[in-house]
């Protein structure tokens, strides 16, 4: 079976809010109710996202002095997912903070232990500051999953991906998109970013999924995505294609776009040859490479900024993917443009 997923409908941003006190809640819920009962979610689910939320917001008021912020996402393989990202001092004993009982702030110190249970999914990341090693942010992240379907096909597949995508201001158009089909053993994804932003940059990158079923290497994807924007405004793309069966990953890109490759023991930072398709430019940057059992591959258009590496985010790239691309998206996403993650993981 053949999924196919686009990110201008199947990753959206439906609630995003500060929780600076306890009050952030009520707006929190109130959202989740109408969105839950729209979707026909069962009443014992809504009533569990509906105390999860509540342990997000009181988590991030008591132990970040309401530094965060609480949002909602709605996310490829019909999941909804809560996240919290904080700007704390993050956790330092991770492992005793999700026992029962457990407290640093004269609370009962179920949080975390009561957001695993009632959540499908969860994972959570934190990271502490430290004077011997760099850091871009220091807080937590958690992130509880919630499955509306009964079937999760991600955990019958050999990878993982997850996806961050914001428009500027979170206005109506994003032009940043992303396009990923997962068939058995392969998974492919066509990311772009339309020129500029807003209405006519969502335009040309509008209608492009159908090349990632008709042609099959990354370089006559781009080829066929070039001639189809030729009377747009045009867009930056890079493509790619992860092979389980033959352990290969290849890229092909062009424009100010980004690649990252982490092989679990260092990270590769890849740029593209210049141009922009549908307008002007001379030859696709092409990369081939192996894999072994776990890598992380991570595509991002030029909203993310550029200037971080594994140090950064100590233990980060070892996390869901999903979890990747929402902290990577929220801490280094630029407000000044539309911002774009892809991330894949294999083993």
């Amino acid at each position: 079976m053949t999924d196919i997923f686009d990110s201008a409908t199947d990753c959206k941003l439906l609630f995003n809010n500060a929780t600076q006190t306890e009050s952030a809640l009520i707006l929190l819920r109130s959202k989740l109710m109408a969105i839950t009962q729209r979707l026909g979610v069962s009443e014992l689910k809504q009533e569990n996202m509906l105390l999860v939320a509540s342990e997000l917001v009181s988590n991030n008021v008591k132990h970040a002095g309401g530094r965060g912020m609480v949002q909602l996402w709605k996310q490829p393989g019909n999941v909804l997912d809560l996240l919290s990202l904080d700007f704390g001092p993050g956790i330092a004993n991770l492992a005793a903070a999700e026992e029962d009982g457990y407290s640093t702030a004269q609370t009962l110190g179920k949080g975390l232990g009561a957001i695993r249970r009632l959540s499908d999914e969860s994972y959570i990341y934190t990271q502490q500051l430290r004077p011997d090693a760099p850091r871009k942010w220091t807080g937590t992240v958690i992130m509880a999953r919630f499955h509306l379907g009964k079937e999760n096909k991600e955990a019958r597949s050999g990878f993982r991906f997850g996806l961050f995508s914001r428009s500027l201001s979170d206005e109506r158009y994003n032009g940043d998109r992303v396009y990923l089909k997962r068939e058995g053993k392969l998974l492919r994804w066509l990311h772009l970013d339309g020129l500029g932003h807003g209405e006519e940059a969502q335009a040309a990158t509008t209608g492009l999924s159908s090349h990632l079923l008709n042609y099959e290497s990354p370089e006559a994807v781009l080829l066929a995505v070039d001639q189809q924007l030729v009377h747009t405004r045009g867009a930056v793309a890079v493509t790619g294609e992860i092979d389980l069966a033959r352990c290969e990953l290849r890229l092909s890109g062009i424009g100010d776009m980004s690649a990252h490759i982490y092989d679990q023991e260092q990270m590769q930072h890849l740029t593209f040859a210049p141009g922009i398709l549908g307008r002007e430019h001379r030859s696709t940057t092409e990369i081939e490479a192996d894999f072994g059992k776990k890598h992380v591959i991570i595509t991002a258009s030029d909203g993310i900024r550029r200037n971080w590496d594994v140090a950064n985010f100590s233990g980060l790239f070892h996390q869901h993917p999903q979890l990747i691309a929402y902290t990577l998206g929220n801490i280094m996403g630029r407000i000044s443009d539309d911002q774009s993650i892809c991330v894949c993981s294999i083993g």
